[in-house]
């Protein structure tokens, strides 16, 4: 044990000796941490002689926990056996496994995953003889996971908001939910740690039996714990009282799911006596990486303060780029990942990090054509997304109906009661009679076998008619919209009103993009045939397997926890990164700069911040504004590798591959309102959206020569949206 701990440095040893009493480790990204963990587990056991059955260690994913074992069995090898280590869910399940009879469940409970969950709550909706068109699925199981986060039950949601008509009625969904959970004697993830805390909580002898097993009790990534987290493991630990908590306040990112940073902030204050341990010595990045990292996060009031340093060298500097546009912004990153090929062979050293799916489709087409093999980490291709994919569907089978791949793909698409067997049975019909299934559909009243559906088909089979009458008259890019709107298909998902429903139709507008810039280039004819082969081209060369050299491209929340050797960050622009719907909240710019900080913190060698003067996205081309945490990496670690003013960056004629520019006569630009006009509105003013309807503004606060707006609308709630381009219109009361 004691050879092991000759590898560590002073700080990390300092962590693994303090066993007894509170304890927050501190560590920052690269510092160590797994290793002072595992260590100090085998320290606890070789040392204190306490037996692994005392210890409770929990950590976040299943991976960590099972590297967490291999790791210390290797130290110890039999002498781990019985120990807890898991996730917060695995940990509830054992202590629930034996006690959750407490209250009223059988202890042969079965846990309900998210497609389960859904389902139940769809029943739930159908016996309220509710619109799910305005109580989306999603959202309410959204609102639910939420309320539980925060040991909020059914009744006391109900209570809470009453008088509230939506969230009243989100609250009898609640109630009926969780009803019918306990009929199938059945709990959600939520409930695990819900209803372990209330056994916990309401039974001493319970909590006892706990609280005397433990003698020690680690937590691993403790910034991203919930209010229920927060609470299991101050009841777990109160009795032993050695609670060591390890993680970064500065890469708390998670809020979305509930992470509450404060839990970390707060630790000295829940724990006077406990002791804080800072690991700053970092083993990953070069220096200038972390000069720009401790740069930017230092902008944040709301930490608990570090420095990192590293014995690596200073390494290079921190290369920017300003591109002209997002295809300028791409072929640069494919140039610098050539010229990084040429030298060392290899693709997967380089890692694309962006804030928004939407940003991966043009660097992905930058990448193809420059034959630079890639992967797309914890997301998927744009092209191969399910809502682009069914879009091309539909355009498919309006230019070719016999595509019969296509057509049973979209047919109930959004949702037309028109089922699997209806299709099977128009499937069989036609390879019967030698039809195509768009030919049976179109004439289903002369089939019995169809008889019950026909109606509904021949609806369907009229719309792609009409629609294949309307490509014969509108530009591209009028009947593609026309498509998403007459389907039904934008209106389907924007019913759903959730975080991912929106990222969804962030990928429609985004595909609304590359129509433009289909119709605005001059080599084209802009016709449906045309457009549709271009798309395959681009969508059909995937011929790469994962396991050959790539480059890997996510998103940044995708990325923590990895490191590369070359990272590119690209899009640092005000409303891209921070985004927009950030920019009038203190607290959320400080989570979008922790983001920033992990970002950075991901590059061990080499690392390139990119950014573009103007930025077509959404299907509308508007001047960029850098983002300022660009700006907050001091210049002096920085190096320009170039930009569109100065000419093709450094190195760019070694590549070899032409890179045509972006077709720019014909490209969409929406006018926004007048600086006067965004200022013109205030709080109290009536107002209409033309897509949310009537409203009242709540707040008005300036953003550079913009202005943004909290408005209470009377259809879907509060929404925060900038005046330039909200498009309002002044009702007069």
């Amino acid at each position: 044990m004691d050879k092991l701990l000759e590898r560590l440095n002073e700080r990390q040893i300092e962590a693994v000796k303090t066993t007894e009493g509170p304890l927050l480790v501190l560590a920052g990204a690269g510092s160590g941490k797994t290793t002072v963990l595992v260590n100090r587990i085998a320290y606890i056991i070789d040392k204190n002689r306490v037996a692994p059955y005392n210890i409770l260690a929990i950590t976040f994913t299943n991976k960590a926990a099972n590297e967490m074992k291999e790791r210390i069995t290797a130290i110890l090898g039999g002498l781990a056996g019985g120990m807890w280590i898991g996730t917060f869910h695995s940990i509830c399940v054992k202590i629930l496994r034996s006690c959750i009879d407490l209250l009223g469940y059988g202890r042969d409970f079965t846990i309900y995953d998210s497609a389960d969950t859904r389902t139940l709550m769809k029943e739930c909706i159908k016996d309220m003889d509710l619109d799910e068109k305005n109580f989306p699925v999603r959202n309410v199981l959204s609102v639910i996971s939420s309320a539980k986060n925060d040991m909020m039950e059914a009744r006391e949601f109900e209570k809470h908001y009453e008088g509230d008509y939506r969230m009243s009625v989100i609250a009898e969904l609640y109630k009926r939910y969780q009803t019918r959970l306990r009929e199938a004697n059945a709990v959600d993830f939520d409930d695990l740690i819900l209803l372990t805390v209330k056994i916990l909580s309401k039974n001493p002898d319970v909590l006892m039996k706990y609280q005397s097993r433990f003698e020690y009790v680690l937590v691993d990534e403790y910034q991203d714990t919930n209010n229920t987290q927060y609470m299991l493991v101050k009841l777990l630990s109160e009795g032993c009282g050695n609670l060591c908590v390890v993680g970064d306040d500065d890469q708390s990112i998670y809020k979305f799911r509930g992470a509450n940073v404060g839990n970390i902030l707060s630790f000295t204050k829940d724990y006077p006596n406990a002791k804080v341990i800072r690991l700053e010595q970092n083993y990953r990045s070069t220096q200038n990486i972390l000069n720009a990292a401790n740069a930017v996060i230092s902008n944040n009031s709301g930490r608990m303060g570090k420095d990192l340093w590293t014995d690596n060298g200073n390494g290079d500097k921190i290369y920017t780029y300003t591109a002209s546009n997002e295809y300028d912004e791409g072929r640069f990153i494919a140039r610098e990942i050539k010229k990084h090929y040429d030298k060392t062979g290899k693709y997967s050293d380089c890692a694309i990090l962006y804030r928004m799916n939407a940003q991966s489709r043009v660097i992905e087409e930058m990448l193809m054509r420059g034959g630079i093999p890639y992967r797309v980490l914890a997301g998927l291709r744009f092209y191969d997304r399910k809502e682009i994919k069914d879009i091309i569907a539909y355009l498919r089978v309006i230019y070719n109906p016999a595509d019969n791949l296509s057509l049973r793909r979209i047919i109930n698409e959004p949702k037309r009661k028109i089922g699997a067997a209806t299709v099977e049975k128009a499937q069989r019909i036609a390879d019967a009679n030698n039809l195509s299934m768009f030919e049976v559909i179109s004439s289903a009243g002369e089939w019995p076998e169809m008889a019950g559906a026909a109606a509904k088909v021949k609806a369907f089979a009229d719309m792609i008619n009409a629609l294949a009458d309307l490509s014969r008259e509108l530009t591209i890019s009028e009947f593609v919209e026309r498509v998403m709107i007459d389907t039904g298909y934008k209106a389907s998902i924007e019913a759903e009103n959730s975080i991912e429903s929106r990222t969804r139709i962030d990928n429609l507008e985004e595909f609304m993009s590359v129509v433009c810039e289909f119709e605005g280039n001059p080599e084209y004819n802009g016709t449906l045939a045309e457009f549709l082969e271009g798309i395959s081209l681009v969508s059909d060369i995937d011929a790469y397997d994962e396991d050959l050299d790539s480059v890997v491209m996510m998103t940044i929340h995708s990325a923590k926890g990895l490191e590369f050797p070359v990272v590119f960050l690209a899009g640092l622009e005000e409303g891209l990164f921070p985004g927009m719907r950030s920019a009038a909240d203190e607290d959320s710019i400080e989570e979008e700069r922790r983001l920033c900080y992990v970002a950075i913190t991901r590059a061990k060698e080499r690392l390139y911040l990119t950014k573009t003067t103007s930025r077509t996205i959404f299907g509308k081309t508007a001047p960029s504004i850098p983002s300022r945490f660009f700006d907050e990496v001091p210049e002096e670690y920085t190096e320009e590798a170039g930009s569109f003013r100065s000419g093709l960056a450094k190195g760019a004629a070694k590549v070899g591959v032409f890179y045509p520019e972006r077709p720019r006569s014909r490209m969409v630009y929406e006018r926004p309102r007048e600086d006067n006009e965004a200022a013109a509105f205030k709080p109290g003013d009536t107002v209409e959206h033309r897509k949310f309807g009537r409203g009242r503004v709540i707040t008005a606060q300036q953003f550079g020569s913009d202005a943004i707006l909290q408005i209470d609308f009377e259809s879907i709630g509060t929404k925060q949206l900038m005046a330039k381009f909200a498009k309002l219109t002044r009702v007069k009361e």
